[in-house]
């Protein structure tokens, strides 16, 4: 890494630049409304390859981009213009070293909250161990959440912008208030969402359990990685509905996204989950998945994008 934290560098409109010159209009759409979408993109280190690997960074553009159309912005962006900005930030800041990288597309100017442009973007990379607190814990003590989950019919959870968070916020500031990690959210009809930014399994008889992409989820990344390798693995895997007290006698569960990987949770309003037999599925699949993101698994070469030319 070229610079410290607090002076890295920045992608902002088309220029590479300080963090500290990084700035945004005070007045504009993103500023005062949150009118932006995003991806978080990871990236990990191999030391033995002596290369820094992307995982599905042509997933996350994709997304970024339906998110873009959903809320309808004006975004002169291409997928390629996407791609290659995110790789000359990279680049620029030489990380030798696992990162999570912030791609905002964001309202700029001194429009309003209706306001389709001008659309601008920056990108704005990080090394993992000063990433957020929540997201580095060995396990989670979650709380199910007063506050529903956005449905779409509201506000849908498959648009990744800033807006959406707040209720994210509401759910995770109530959860740190009493006394937990973080929160686990039901949807309308009171089954089981996700948690604030992140995905939920459960394990009951050796079967791992998802709820559908219609329970009010993000189309998470991160889950449809999980879906593919844990089937690749034999292991039983179903998308259904799940209801709250099936996470309090659930053998196992986690919560997952590109920032907290996998992350087990030990307790669900303080039901202690499988306290003497441990994590094994949990325990197997991010096994797996640590593999994959570090270019340890040829399988699933596709997934991954080289940030530095082969030496």
């Amino acid at each position: 890494m070229k610079t410290d934290v607090e002076n890295r560098l920045i992608w902002l409109d088309g220029k590479i630049v300080n963090i500290k010159d990084a700035t945004v209009n005070i007045l504009s759409p993103t500023a005062q409304f949150g009118l932006n979408v995003f991806e978080g993109i990871r990236c990990y280190w191999n030391e033995e390859k002596k290369q820094l690997f992307a995982f599905r960074l042509d997933d996350h553009h994709k997304r970024l981009q339906r998110s873009i159309k959903l809320l309808q912005l004006d975004s002169p962006y291409s997928l390629s213009d996407l791609k290659n900005a995110f790789i000359d930030v990279v680049k620029a800041n030489d990380y030798r070293e696992d990162i999570a990288v912030r791609q905002t597309v964001f309202v700029d100017g001194f429009g309003s909250w209706g306001s389709e442009g001008p659309v601008n973007m920056f990108l704005s990379p990080i090394p993992k161990a000063k990433y957020s607190a929540e997201y580095n814990k060995k396990s989670l003590r979650c709380c199910i959440s007063s506050w529903r989950r956005i449905s779409d019919s509201v506000l849908s959870p498959r648009i990744k912008c800033g807006a959406n968070y707040i209720n994210s916020r509401m759910a995770q500031r109530e959860a740190l208030r009493n006394g937990y990690d973080t929160t686990i959210f039901l949807n309308d009809a009171g089954k089981v969402a996700e948690g604030p930014g992140s995905c939920l399994f459960i394990v009951k008889n050796g079967t791992l359990i998802t709820p559908l992409l219609t329970d009010s989820v993000l189309e998470s990344i991160t889950r449809d990685t999980i879906i593919k390798i844990a089937r690749d693995m034999g292991i039983e895997t179903i998308e259904r509905s799940i209801d709250r007290t099936e996470l309090y006698t659930a053998d196992e569960a986690f919560l997952c996204g590109s920032a907290m990987e996998i992350t087990p949770v030990c307790s669900v309003d303080k039901y202690t989950i499988m306290e003497s037999c441990g994590n094994k599925i949990t325990d197997l699949i991010y096994k797996q998945y640590m593999g994959i993101v570090l270019g340890r698994d040829k399988k699933y070469e596709s997934w991954l994008t080289e940030i530095y030319e082969s030496e």
